[in-house]
């Protein structure tokens, strides 16, 4: 089994988190960098996005570049993630080349924000595309995509785990989030700092806003949250509605690094944490979100009971990315690598 990746390589994106699944699995495996196929320029970029339909500045020349590799690899699956910079007759000329391109749909290509007319239209050219989501499974069926699957994020083992009991934690608070700062987001937890609670924010945007400002602590890298993690009482777990969510990778990151989680109420959610009380909380709007915050901020007990029955549930496997790895090869007819 030979496959070859198209997506960010740079730590904490899906093609890294892919590359390490395919070591894992001991498959010989290669990344190309999607950036290659953006222009150096900020501006070029954005002329292309605007007034291209999307279209990456060097669609042509990174698809010629995949080819090449494609020619001296000879790779039995070309697995591209997210708004993938490959083209209609690049993808023609793999498959007739008799390598299938399957797709990891980490965004949902509907979100106004992301939406590129060009990809939308590229889509149906791949052999199956895996969406991170069920809500869009049917607009890509109407689109024309051959083979369509759910296929939830996951973690990395490697990356995703608990903060040794000896580290030294992070600045201390009452409800950790790691997200970006969505403008469906900024109400709720401006209701966190309205109730009296000391929150910890990473990820970007938090800053512009001079109520969320004095919480927010930067974009960090994976061990910095982990850090967090254990220095925190709550971790809070937020789908982006633009994208039609019911999970996010943070939500197996989460809880894979062994926090106390309170969750936005979603099918995705519950099957991964599991029952009411049990491994997690749920909330259902903004005055639950606070009440079930300050219950568990008041509660150590509860805390350390949910947490350890959280680590129970993830320890029993299936979520990892090597796991999701070898269910895309396995339903697009690559093989089963459950042995590998």
């Amino acid at each position: 089994m030979r496959l070859l990746i198209v997506g960010y390589s740079e730590a904490g994106h899906m093609g890294s988190y892919l590359a390490s699944a395919a070591k894992q699995l001991r498959l010989e495996h290669r990344i190309i960098d999607a950036r290659g196929a953006e222009a150096r320029g900020r501006i070029v970029n954005s002329f292309h996005r605007r007034l291209r339909g999307g279209r990456p500045a060097r669609l042509g020349r990174f698809g010629a570049q995949v080819l090449e590799t494609c020619a001296a690899m000879r790779p039995n699956v070309v697995l591209t993630t997210g708004c993938a910079p490959l083209d209609q007759p690049q993808i023609a000329s793999l498959r007739r080349g008799g390598i299938r391109v399957i797709n990891y749909s980490t965004d949902d290509p509907w979100n106004p924000a992301l939406r590129a007319p060009w990809f939308l239209s590229v889509l149906p050219a791949y052999d199956a595309v895996f969406s991170a989501r069920r809500a869009n499974l049917d607009d890509f069926r109407r689109l024309g995509v051959r083979v369509v699957h759910y296929l939830p994020f996951g973690y990395d083992p490697q990356v995703h785990r608990p903060w040794p009991h000896d580290g030294l934690a992070g600045q201390a608070s009452d409800v950790l989030f790691v997200g970006g700062c969505d403008g469906d987001r900024l109400p709720l937890i401006g209701a966190l700092i309205d109730g009296g609670l000391q929150l910890a924010l990473f990820g970007g945007y938090w800053n512009r806003h001079s109520k969320t400002r004095p919480f927010w602590r930067g974009i960090v890298d994976q061990d910095t949250i982990r850090a967090a993690s254990a220095a925190t009482r709550v971790c809070l777990c937020l789908v982006r509605r633009a994208n039609r969510d019911d999970n996010v990778m943070r939500s197996f990151e989460a809880a894979a690094i062994g926090g106390c989680i309170l969750a936005e109420d979603t099918p995705g959610h519950r099957d991964l944490f599991g029952p009411e009380n049990h491994s997690a909380r749920y909330f259902r709007n903004t005055s639950e979100m606070v009440q079930e915050a300050k219950a568990l901020v008041s509660d150590p007990q509860a805390r350390r009971s949910i947490s350890v029955q959280l680590r129970k549930r993830i320890a029993m496997g299936g979520n990892s990315y090597a796991d999701r790895l070898m269910t895309m090869l396995r339903l697009s007819g690559a093989g089963d690598l459950s042995r590998a």
